[in-house]
């Protein structure tokens, strides 16, 4: 078993948080929101080196505040871009 850095256990945390946000959204939504993170995860995985501990915070940070939002129960649907959509069928 690996071990992980404490910027790993936060981010992997924060994406577990998103995850059960998911749930709590209507099922015919469920989809597009899991989209939008998993989309917007992966991106920031990608593009950023773990050396950018400044870049990370301010990620982490954005994150926390965006999940708050689409925590709200009000919050019935998100947008996804076109972009997203195509992302998600060159994986499948």
């Amino acid at each position: 078993m690996t071990r992980r850095s404490g910027f790993q256990k936060e981010v992997l945390s924060l994406y577990r948080r998103a995850l059960r946000m998911v749930q709590t959204k209507p099922p015919s939504t469920r989809a597009k929101f899991l989209l939008f993170v998993r989309y917007n995860f992966h991106q920031n995985a990608t593009n950023i080196s773990p050396r950018q501990v400044g870049v990370i915070e301010h990620l982490m940070r954005q994150g926390r505040k965006q999940i708050e939002m689409y925590e709200d129960p009000s919050v019935k649907d998100c947008w996804v871009s076109k972009e997203m959509k195509e992302w998600n069928k060159q994986r499948t």
